[in-house]
């Protein structure tokens, strides 16, 4: 059976004592069940508290919630932010395309002895360019060879394991579905593919490899960004990825570039880049004046 019971709101709690007035013109008597004491409360500040109180509450959740909404290319980057892509694998060493998830903590997903030597030399390159002489955070794919990527950095930079956060699904490398098991030399067909349209997927394959557009990559590396810049602020992240995919269409949303062109901006085994907002690197500047994207992937 339900019981009601009378409760009294206590407005008094919301005003702040100097409102408090003992005319009694145009006021309203407010009583404390605590105290018993009356206030008399002018009628016109008691609006001004309230309607106050709830501005300010309002402002602090938009305010609170607006780092959290993250868009290519971003109006300004609340981190510093250098793209590794990791040594050469095994596969790669072999000349087979290897992109299903399944395997991709198997140990022939791993760092081969060149990608070894290719890691050292960026994680010393990563040294040279002080990228981790404040500290770093290093978040590498949980892929087998971008993880050994990531421990050989944090070991030359002096960086402790707890700074390396693995990522289990946003920096997976692009899945190229029934390309996967083919020769390296194949994957130029997707890149031309890639160059008509950034919504063109890789045909399927039915092993569990998933056949990603350039469009489905962008999704993710998209909501990598806004975690990293939701939960990270004036901190610098070194974000190692397995492939060239992931990182080219990463840099590409970040500056604005028509996805379609993102292979212009291939990154080789163990090469590093520090990501500027402002410009492309020199030497990856197109030949064609229409390279901008203001809202990617829709670049026609």
């Amino acid at each position: 059976m339900m019981t009601t019971t009378n409760s009294t709101i206590n407005l008094t709690s919301l005003i702040p004592p100097q409102l408090y007035l003992s005319s009694s013109t145009a006021s309203t008597t407010i009583q404390s069940p605590h105290t018993c004491v009356k206030h008399e409360v002018n009628r016109r500040h008691l609006l001004t508290a309230l309607t106050l109180s709830v501005s300010i509450a309002s402002s602090t959740v938009q305010v609170a919630g607006a780092r959290g909404l993250f868009q290519m290319p971003p109006f300004r980057l609340s981190n510093r932010y250098y793209l590794v892509r990791a040594g050469e694998s095994e596969f790669e060493t072999l000349g087979i395309i290897n992109t299903n998830p399944v395997a991709k903590t198997s140990v022939d997903s791993g760092l081969s002895e060149v990608g070894k030597k290719q890691t050292v030399k960026a994680a010393f390159e990563l040294k040279s360019m002080g990228a981790c002489d404040r500290g770093c955070w290093i978040w590498p794919s949980i892929t087998q060879r971008a993880y050994q990527a990531a421990e050989i950095i944090a070991s030359v930079n002096g960086i402790v394991r707890s700074y390396i956060v693995p990522e289990y699904s946003f920096l997976d490398a692009r899945g190229l579905g029934a390309y996967e098991g083919k020769k390296l030399e194949t994957v130029s067909e997707v890149y031309a593919s890639d160059g008509i349209s950034p919504a063109i997927k890789p045909p399927p394959i039915d092993d569990g490899t998933p056949n990603e557009s350039v469009t489905d990559v962008f999704v993710r590396v998209t909501q990598l960004m806004s975690i990293l810049e939701t939960q990270y602020s004036e901190d610098t992240i070194v974000i190692v990825s397995p492939d060239s995919d992931n990182l080219t269409i990463l840099q590409a949303g970040l500056v604005g570039l028509d996805l379609r062109r993102h292979r212009e901006l291939s990154f080789a085994p163990g090469e590093v880049r520090f990501v500027d907002t402002s410009s492309i690197p020199t030497y990856k500047q197109p030949a064609s004046a229409v390279y901008k994207c203001l809202k990617p992937p829709n670049c026609n």
